[in-house]
């Protein structure tokens, strides 16, 4: 009997069909199963219910073959006959029906680095809470479990498919995860801990007022409660054996499920890294950058210069069609009540691909296909040279170094375009740095792991199909090449999205359409180096000299000199200090000759400072419906000249 067949008049609950491997389950489900009934769990967000975002998600990329062969008719008639919505999510289950058949559950926390609170709420909370909601609705479902097959942990050799081998207490760690928050709030508010903050905020904003550094050191404060409970997870899992939180909180959610299923049939099924299609919905079809994207695109950049894997390493990648045709598989195939089984979806013990292997694919694919960067050109791809991890971080670390060194130094810099600019460039290059810093910590165990997963029971799941099936839904991960796939299916894919060259600025590309973001969209805008390249200083000298004659001009310029030394240090002090200090030179000004000033030399000279991405990105909120407003501490008079480009102006007014 085919899978269709074995699956026909079964009622199956799907979690998590908004994901990546839920919707390219969900789609064979309602393209492939037709006699199959499918209840879905979808969580009400951002203000749409479940039934929308379900309706929405039908129309999506992988949703079109399907559409297009059946038909809108038929399309309405499936989701209305067939598919049951319910709204809520693994926090607040709803009630479950209780003729349920098979529950997939592919829910879950899938970073590698969740604060520890939340990785074990999702991925064992979660767990927990389905479970409950199963049994109180009285059915007697077929539990299939999607987990990882990184749960093996920190180990070397093969791994044979089974229950784990770990003693590990899923209450005690849980219940010590719920205390880890707690805890991190109240380290983070020790006198000690909230003068660090404060004094970081005034290093970084303190010319921005009193409110900017008091908003900065509160970010500081969550966001360091938030770098704690990240490393509290990352630490423990380390500790007991686990690459990750991710990993570590799946492992238990397994051991929780062994332990108090009940009764109920179970299933793990085990994927290694899951990547975009081999075939189905489409070749290449991926939602968001999962484990790789992140480091091709980074090399394609020519932002990643080496990466501390060993070349002989296993990288195990499997495209996510084989990992949904297993799950049907599994899914239709009832275990035992007392003897769960599970199944390990990889492509490592019978189509091993090396770390080596996948560079030079990478490589190949970059060599006869670069990207193009915006002001460099065709970006070359780099030699790696595998130089170990040691030899990587020693080189991440001087880089950081630099950029702290060179933070500071800029932040005692007067303000120039020239300063400015070294500022944009040294930020991209500590995002870039950020970058490598990340992926370097998330993927140094598994870039060291010396194991190779073996998938003989998920061989033989394979073996056991219908010929016919094994056509539809086979999930042999010897029945592709990697140079096929990775070249010719997975890297343009996922490098679509970044190429070709892109005619507008970077100023337009930003702006939101006014479909998107609505009339009600507020764009705000400063004067001083944003619209214009200026300075409150050079600002005043434009009024100050306008009509002087050379006399009086050298002496507002001598006494511009010996008080530029006090300006900078209230610049270094307080923004605010240092634009009160310069409008008291103002002092005794006609009203109406600064205007007259403006209007006929100082307002051409603003002009011409003024910076053509910035009006038109002005323009472009304007077209779009959008109310503009510029908010500066420039003088109101100097601001005369951009009166038509703005629905309002806020600017300094002087009291004279």
């Amino acid at each position: 009997m085919g899978l269709p067949e074995r699956l026909a008049g079964k009622r199956v609950l799907v979690t998590g069909v908004t994901g990546f491997v839920g919707e390219a389950l969900l789609e064979r489900l309602l393209s492939d199963l037709p006699d199959t009934e499918v209840v879905v769990l979808v969580r009400p967000r951002a203000g749409r219910s479940g039934q929308a975002r379900f309706a929405a998600l039908v129309t999506k990329p992988a949703f079109a073959a399907w559409r297009e062969r059946v038909g809108a008719d038929e399309v309405e008639r499936t989701l209305r006959e067939r598919v049951t919505v319910l709204e809520g999510d693994l926090e607040r289950m709803p009630t479950l029906p209780a003729d349920l058949d098979i529950v997939i559950h592919c829910a879950g926390e899938v970073s590698f680095d969740p604060p520890i609170d939340t990785g074990f709420a999702t991925n064992l909370g979660g767990v927990q809470e389905l479970l409950r909601a199963v049994q109180d609705s009285g059915a007697r479902p077929h539990l299939v479990h999607i987990s990882t097959a990184y749960v093996a942990g920190l180990r070397s050799g093969h791994v044979a498919e089974g229950r784990l081998a770990h003693t590990v207490d899923w209450r005690v760690e849980q219940a010590a995860a719920q205390r880890a928050r707690p805890a991190a709030e109240d380290a983070s508010r020790t006198p000690e801990a909230l003068r660090g903050f404060r004094e970081r905020a005034e290093a970084e904003h303190v010319r921005a007022g009193a409110q900017t550094v008091s908003r900065e050191a509160e970010r500081h404060r969550r966001r360091w409660v938030e770098r704690r409970l990240v490393e509290i997870g990352g630490e423990r899992a380390r500790v007991l054996g686990w690459t990750d939180c991710y990993t570590f909180t799946k492992a238990l959610a397994e051991r929780y499920l062994e332990n108090s299923r009940d009764g109920l049939p179970l299933t793990v099924v085990r994927p290694s890294i899951i990547e975009s299609a081999l075939a189905r919905p489409f070749p290449g079809w991926i939602e968001g950058f999962k484990m790789a994207e992140p480091l091709i695109i980074a090399y394609a950049r020519g932002e990643l210069p080496d990466f501390p894997a060993s070349p002989d390493g296993i990288i195990d990648i499997i495209p996510v069609d084989l990992v949904v045709n297993a799950i049907i598989a599994a899914a239709a195939t009832t275990p035992p009540a007392d003897t769960p089984a599970y199944y390990t979806v990889c492509s490592g013990f019978r189509n091993p691909l090396l770390f080596r292997d996948l560079y030079e694919h990478v490589q190949e694919y970059f060599q006869r296909h670069p990207l193009v960067a915006r002001n460099r050109g065709t970006v070359a791809a780099a030699e790696w040279r595998f130089a170990g991890a040691a030899t990587v971080e020693s080189r991440l670390r001087r880089g950081e170094r630099f950029t702290e060194l060179a933070g500071r130094a800029l932040g005692y810099a007067p303000r120039s375009d020239r300063v400015r600019q070294a500022a944009r460039d040294l930020e991209q290059l500590d995002e870039r740095l950020s970058f490598l810093r990340r992926y370097q910590d998330l993927y140094r165990s598994y870039t060291r792991a010396e194991l190779v997963y073996v998938d003989d029971a998920t061989r033989a799941l394979h073996q056991g199909l219908e010929p016919a099936d094994a056509q539809r839904f086979g999930f042999d991960p010897a029945c592709y090449d990697w140079h096929t796939y990775l070249q010719d299916i997975h890297i343009p894919s996922v490098t679509a999205t970044i190429r070709g060259p892109d005619p507008s600025p970077p100023a337009a590309r930003r702006v939101a359409p006014a479909s998107a973001s609505g009339p009600d969209t507020l764009a705000v805008f400063d004067l001083d180096g944003t619209l214009v390249s200026s300075t409150v200083i050079e600002s005043y000298l434009w009024l100050r000299l306008a009509d002087q004659n050379a006399v009086a001009r050298g002496r507002e310029l001598a006494s511009l000199a010996r008080a530029l030394p006090g300006y900078i240090r209230a610049e270094r002090r307080d923004r605010g200090h240092l634009i009160r200090a310069v409008y008291t030179r103002y002092a005794g000004a006609d009203p109406d000759e600064l205007a007259r000033l403006v209007d006929e030399v100082a307002g051409d000279i603003l002009l011409r400072r003024v910076k053509p991405a910035a009006i038109r990105r002005v323009r472009e909120h304007r077209e779009a419906g959008h109310r503009t407003v510029l908010l500066t501490g420039a003088v109101e008079v100097l601001t005369r000249p951009l009166t038509p480009l703005f629905d309002e102006i806020v600017a300094t007014g002087l009291a004279l």
